[in-house]
């Protein structure tokens, strides 16, 4: 018996520091998540400063970026550590994400010095915990119709309006706000507990219940010059943020799905089905080997697009089709193993069914499914069909 990575010879195409960086990642899940995630899922509860503290410890929150406590590792790194998170759970992912690649590369990329050194190194260690306030409950897909606003009255700035579906946003410490101004949109940070600014938790979800999903509401928020991102001018500063994201979820939804198969394999070994283990069965090869071709061509691609971001060379068309595909293959590669684990794949005594539904959020997040074909509908015929 081979992995399914091993099929591939996955491990040939890294480094013996990215691969390091990979067992690491893995065993601190193995040691400190994996125990306890079903129970955070069921209860909808999770530990998030305490993980924060964790991760950061770890070095993994905001490690693709330099300086400033980060420890400016490469993309193929960031992207491994990526998807030895979602192999625990796409929420421990989504915390990593948004705060390294959508919180703190903003201030990274836009902020003034002084930001910088307020917020990143406490960020990068898990000390302070950061949000993304973009999308809105009228305007996901469409953030060009955002209706938040920011005015200026003197030399204050104040925002009005209300973000939605925020991860991170009842446990951060700052939240940044992008809004419409006479200066087209700008990007604000606004500290947890700036008079009128709430945070309301999302309840009833039955998708990344182990992660903490928040409406935030603006109600004549003042802030200081000083709050403003000032190296961002127009949504191409927060789309850029969005970028960053999306290349972490290639790598991560490989994770949820290698997690799927890898369980599935060991179900389909032991559980006998007319006196025959059911890995016995014809079309039960057929499964497997249909998901582990998949799983490999995602984990080729993830790695490729990588190496592509690691030369600087990488384009937003190209972490598309990453998404797009590596998304769209996990969430089928989860259902079919879910199939394959009969009633038992129901149950959270197996992650299957866990990973299953999180990767529908996953699906829509950072840009749905539809949005990404059509971005690559653009780049093959020049024609935006996004009207």
């Amino acid at each position: 018996m081979i992995t399914p990575t091993a099929l591939f010879a996955f491990d040939t195409l890294l480094t013996e520091e990215e691969r390091e960086i990979r067992n690491t990642v893995r065993r601190v899940c193995d040691r400190e998540i994996r125990p306890h995630v079903a129970e955070w899922f069921e209860t909808g509860e999770l530990p998030a400063r305490e993980l924060a503290r964790t991760l950061g410890s770890l070095g993994v929150l905001g490690m693709h970026l330099e300086g400033y406590g980060c420890a400016g590792m490469g993309a193929v790194s960031y992207g491994l550590a990526c998807l030895e998170l979602e192999a625990a759970d796409s929420g421990l992912r989504s915390l990593v994400s948004v705060q390294g690649s959508l919180a703190m590369y903003a201030i990274w990329k836009y902020g003034s010095e002084e930001q910088k050194q307020e917020w990143l190194p406490a960020m990068a260690a898990g000390e302070r915990i950061g949000c993304f306030g973009l999308t809105e409950p009228d305007f996901g897909s469409d953030p060009a119709g955002m209706r938040t606003t920011a005015k200026r009255e003197g030399g204050d700035w104040v925002l009005n309006g209300t973000k939605m579906w925020i991860t991170n946003g009842s446990v951060s410490d700052v939240a940044v706000v992008w809004a419409r101004t006479d200066e087209g949109v700008r990007g604000f940070l606004v500290p947890a507990g700036t008079p009128g600014f709430t945070v309301n938790d999302v309840k009833h979800k039955i998708s990344l219940r182990a992660s903490v999903t928040s409406e935030l509401v603006l109600d004549g928020v003042r802030l200081p010059d000083a709050a403003l991102l000032p190296g961002a001018r127009g949504l191409s500063g927060p789309l850029g943020c969005l970028n960053e994201a999306r290349f972490g979820i290639v790598f991560g939804a490989m994770g949820a799905a290698l997690d799927c198969l890898e369980t599935a394999i060991a179900y389909a070994g032991d559980r006998e089905v007319f006196a025959r283990p059911l890995a016995s069965y014809q079309l039960t090869q057929e499964k497997l080997a249909d998901m582990a071709l998949e799983l490999g061509k995602g984990l080729l691609l993830a790695v490729h697009l990588g190496r592509l971001k690691e030369a600087g060379t990488i384009t937003p068309e190209q972490v598309s089709a990453g998404k797009l595909n590596n998304v769209r293959e996990a969430l089928e590669i989860a259902r079919k193993c879910r199939t394959l684990l009969g009633a038992s794949g129901i149950t959270l005594e197996y992650p299957v069914i866990r990973h299953a539904v999180n990767l529908e959020s996953v699906l829509t997040y950072e840009g749905t499914s539809e949005i990404h074909s059509l971005v690559l509908g653009k780049a093959l015929t020049g024609i935006a069909a996004f009207h």
